[in-house]
């Protein structure tokens, strides 16, 4: 998760809780409808933005692209076996270069 990413869920977090003492702030103070409907309001809008931020950065690919990159890998693999390299060798280099890319 990145910086940003972080920052918008954190301000999402303390508009909720301020929306909360808003809306209870100004139910003590009397039954204002256009107070609680604007802090209402600010709460929702924070929900929407909460919901868009975390659909768009998610990084979950479908599953048919990702068997697509393993057949690609696949073929790259027996070609450069069909060429001399070490089927062996390049295996691993294959799963270090997995365990590099999880950070592991």
């Amino acid at each position: 998760m990145t910086a940003s990413v972080r920052f918008v869920r954190v301000a999402c977090a303390v508009v909720f809780v301020s929306c909360i003492a808003g809306l209870i702030v100004s139910s003590i103070a009397g039954n204002n409808e256009g107070w609680v409907l604007t802090i209402g309001m600010c709460g929702a809008a924070a929900a929407v933005i909460l919901i868009v931020v975390s659909l768009v950065t998610t990084n979950r690919r479908l599953p048919e692209f990702v068997e697509a990159d393993a057949e690609a890998i696949e073929a790259r693999i027996a070609r450069l076996t069909a060429a001399g390299v070490d089927e062996a060798e390049l295996r691993e280099l294959v799963r270090a270069s997995v365990k590099l890319g999880r950070g592991q």
